[in-house]
């Protein structure tokens, strides 16, 4: 019987010493989030992880009686130096070690079918362990969420790549991480210079030649100035062309209200926010002294999110802006 006992309080000494472990591993708002997704595991054990201070006063009160009562026990079976080495080595391998080691793999679903057992002990101790959570509440405050940075972010995605255990695919990572760094990025670091952009001025002749010349370079927005580059006064929409009159002017067709204007120095999401409230797809970059210095587009953002080049069926090699 006594030896009975004695194993009883070893299992019990490694259950309360697992669970502290692994049962204050999990982070509250971590398991909000996976009770939202449906985890019923999660659901199990959130009630009784929310309280951390009052579960962490139960479970310690638990693993202190247990070990105490443990030597006691043990001194009964053999002498006082004896029972101390068999005390100690008995509770560090079946009471620390192992649990801990398991608990650490396995905390959410021993956690989930613990639940019940941890709840009945919360119970027990609660007239002693309830001042003392109070005090640790009122003095250390509701524990403070695990928040990631941008590339904390970054690195759990890629190690989630990396992973065979994760369903995170080569794509997604390179879009999340796309998605992560593109609002760092600057226009100028993306756009067009101006020096290469296309574009026609507001009196041109749109005559055959300069159909043919439109069709070839394979635009389907072409920026429209008024004598040179730095007085941009609109967007020529290549489809605005279809079954156009013969010999009309530029400056006949163009849309005036397409000329959105964005700064060099803005950010890809602001731009990329201006490009959906703006409901249009092309912008004139100007430095600080309001001078052109290239064009964006809709799809420049767009690629710089997904980190991968678009090509529509006009380009013609890859770096080939036909998007504009």
């Amino acid at each position: 019987m006594l030896y009975l006992i004695v194993v009883t309080l070893i299992l019990l000494s490694g259950l309360f010493s697992g669970l502290t472990l692994g049962l204050l591993s999990l982070d509250q708002h971590e398991l909000k989030r996976k009770i939202a997704l449906g985890d019923a595991q999660a659901k199990k054990v959130y009630p009784i992880r929310k309280r951390g201070n009052l579960l962490l006063s139960t479970l310690l009160l638990g693993n202190v009686a247990v070990n105490s009562t443990l030597a006691i026990f043990l001194g009964n079976i053999a002498s006082g130096l004896v029972a101390g080495f068999a005390a100690t080595g008995l509770i560090l391998i079946f009471g620390e070690i192992v649990p801990q080691a398991v608990l650490a793999r396995h905390a959410l679903r021993i956690g989930a079918q613990s639940a019940w057992l941890v709840r009945l002990f919360i119970i027990l101790f609660f007239p002693i362990c309830w001042p003392i959570a109070w005090v640790l509440d009122k003095f250390l405050g509701a524990e403070l969420p695990t928040v990631y940075s941008k590339k904390e972010l970054m690195k759990i995605v890629e190690e989630h790549e990396d992973s065979h255990h994760s369903d995170v695919d080569q794509d997604e990572e390179r879009i999340i991480m796309g998605a992560l760094s593109f609002s760092e990025k600057q226009v100028h670091s993306i756009m067009t210079p101006a020096d290469e952009v296309y574009a026609l001025e507001v009196n041109s002749v749109l005559d055959d030649d300069l159909l043919d010349e439109i069709r070839n370079e394979g635009y389907t927005r072409i920026p429209v100035f008024k004598g040179t580059l730095d007085s941009m006064v609109g967007v020529l929409y290549s489809k605005d062309l279809i079954n156009v009159d013969e010999d009309v002017l530029v400056k006949d067709v163009y849309r005036k209200k397409r000329k959105l204007i964005v700064s060099m120095h803005a950010s890809l999401d602001a731009v990329l926010n201006t490009f959906i409230q703006e409901k249009t797809h092309l912008a004139f970059v100007e430095n600080r002294k309001h001078k052109l210095v290239g064009v964006v587009s809709l799809e420049d953002v767009i690629e710089e999110v997904l980190r991968l080049e678009i090509l529509d069926e006009t380009d013609q090699e890859p770096g080939s802006d036909k998007g504009n």
